[in-house]
């Protein structure tokens, strides 16, 4: 694919104005088969991105003659967009443009960066294209609330006086269950103060304030989750699409229909693709379940997927959706989506995608890497600054923890051990010239050895001593792991976004933009565009 190589292999790039975060471009990263998709190697897997802006408007044409002229009309109560968003999606409908999307599942109080940072790699793209092609394009976010993964969809993190803690809501509903119908418990209010907490001091709350409504006692995961991402993204002209509405699942009907009728076949070109894949050294990132199809039976004890046999017989009349395999073809077949902005892991799943693709007969989707960042507050910069480290120096959390006990260790006590460990080495280098052959030059050797770990031993106690007396210095050390590699991951996967729109709103969301459309041009290769007006983040709570 053209310009995967370029937006793979950027080096870190940053981005400050005075009194908002730096905001720092990162490698993607994603397995090997994610890696080479990207690089271009894998082109007979993945449908190739147009090479100039002849080639786009010809491939945007297409896709917009690929889809019912009524797309918008049969989505629009899935999208329920006002403002912006919809003046958007307007436009694409009536001047037969495109969308860019992207997705995710649900997540608590919106989910973790990631969310947001893929939200603004869609609406970099669209407004990149729109710009140089001058047809109208629009960003659309697939909240796949029919996703049941609920400890994936109950947890996220924030950063507080100790370092990051982990919010997570109890289960409400059996295994199975769509976050659509998920419903919130009344812990929810208790972790609610717990995120207002680590907002601290907030210049811009209505953000806080939105999802502190949508997520209650007795709201569902999903609608929650919809709620506040429509209150985020529609004033950036964003829709935000329900994937658990009727409206999808009415739109979608024929490309289900037509997954479970080709069941076998489809099931037949995923063994072969993925045994392409492993042939060529890599390793699927789906497996196959034998004997499962790509869609599931919505029943009212949760989902459950189709066996081949039943789609044999026809599959039934109980609400059909799409398995992960299937969803990016089913999103294809309803809505104008010339490209998918994708993760690692989804980006690396779609050389799986393009087997389904085929044996349904209908068109290949298109995927780009989506933009990835980190974040780095201003009182996160001055704890790097005392520390006197990078941000990638934190992300090994032992390295930095001993590093800052080993500078605090007393003077005259690391004076000491320094010279213990050198009078080892000059004693036993004197023994051994002295030695002339009484013993073997291995025994000298492992008195070094043994010396050196005992020292070693006793070195690693004090270290724990001052690490354990020096517990501010140990709590900054924590705050700042936290911030930037929390569990040793990379923030934008596990912190909370609404803490940073809520300390820093609209600038960070310019400034973050300004990066995703860097991004987004290094995509789409020879296009040359033009910078775009941002909108705001909302400044009001938005319409329930």
């Amino acid at each position: 694919m053209r310009g995967a190589r370029e937006v793979d292999t950027l080096s870190k790039t940053s981005s400050q104005t005075p009194g908002i975060p730096t905001v720092v471009t990162e490698t993607l990263g994603g397995s090997a088969l994610s890696r080479a998709g990207r690089r271009g190697e894998l082109s007979a897997w993945y449908r190739p991105v147009p090479s100039d802006r002849e080639a786009w408007i010809a491939y945007a044409r297409e896709v917009s003659g690929s889809v019912a002229p009524t797309w918008l009309d049969q989505l629009r109560p899935a999208m329920s967009a006002a403002g912006l968003a919809a003046a958007r999606l307007e436009r694409v409908r009536a001047g037969n443009g495109i969308v860019i999307t992207t997705g995710q599942q649900p997540g608590l109080f919106g989910g973790p960066l990631m969310t947001l940072v893929k939200a603004l790699s869609a609406r970099a793209l669209a407004d990149v294209l729109e710009a140089d092609l001058g047809i109208p394009v629009a960003p659309v976010f697939w909240a796949a609330t029919d996703d049941a993964d609920f400890d994936e969809a109950a947890v996220v993190s924030i950063v507080g006086i100790a370092g990051v803690e982990e919010l997570r809501i109890m289960r409400a509903a059996p295994t199975g269950t769509p976050m659509a119908k998920v419903p919130i418990g009344a812990d929810v209010a208790t972790l609610a103060e717990r995120l207002r907490d680590a907002c601290g001091s907030v210049a811009h709350p209505a953000v806080l304030d939105i999802a502190l409504r949508e997520y209650r006692a007795g709201a569902t995961v999903g609608g929650s989750y919809v709620a506040l991402l429509r209150a985020v993204l529609e004033p950036l002209g964003m829709a935000v699409l329900d994937a658990s509405h009727p409206a999808v699942t009415d739109a979608g009907k024929a490309c289900l229909r037509r997954a479970v009728e080709r069941a076998e076949r489809v099931a037949s070109a995923l063994g072969a693709r993925g045994e392409a894949i492993r042939a060529a050294g890599f390793t699927p990132q789906v497996e196959e379940v034998k004997g499962l199809s790509l869609v599931f039976a919505n029943e009212p004890g949760g989902k459950r997927r189709l066996s081949l046999t039943e789609c044999a017989g026809g599959g039934g009349d109980t609400p059909l959706s799409a398995t992960v395999l299937l969803r990016p073809v089913l999103e294809r077949s309803i809505l104008p989506t010339a490209a998918y902005v994708a993760g690692p892991g989804e980006f690396a799943y779609f050389a799986q995608v393009s087997a389904v693709a085929d044996a349904l007969s209908v068109p290949t989707p298109m995927v780009v890497p989506r933009w990835s960042a980190t974040i780095v507050e201003p009182r996160v910069q001055r704890l790097l600054n005392d520390f006197g480290v990078p941000a990638d120096a934190v992300s090994d959390p032992a390295a930095l923890e001993g590093r800052v006990a080993r500078e605090l260790v007393p003077e005259n006590l690391a004076s000491a051990l320094g010279g213990l460990r050198d009078g080892i080495a000059a004693c036993t280098d004197r023994m051994a010239r002295a030695n002339d052959g009484l013993v073997a030059d291995a025994v000298i050797e492992g008195v070094r050895r043994s010396m050196l770990h005992r020292l070693e031993r006793a070195e690693r106690r004090f270290l724990a001593a001052v690490k354990r007396r020096e517990t501010d210095a140990m709590r900054r050390v924590a705050v700042l792991r936290g911030s930037l590699f929390p569990y040793g991951a990379p923030q934008e996967r596990a912190l909370s976004y609404v803490p940073f729109l809520a300390r820093y709103g609209q600038e960070l969301i310019d400034e973050m933009v300004m990066q995703a459309e860097t991004h987004a041009r290094g995509i789409i290769g020879g296009v040359q565009a033009t910078a775009t007006p941002h909108a705001a983040v909302p400044a009001v709570p938005a319409r329930r």
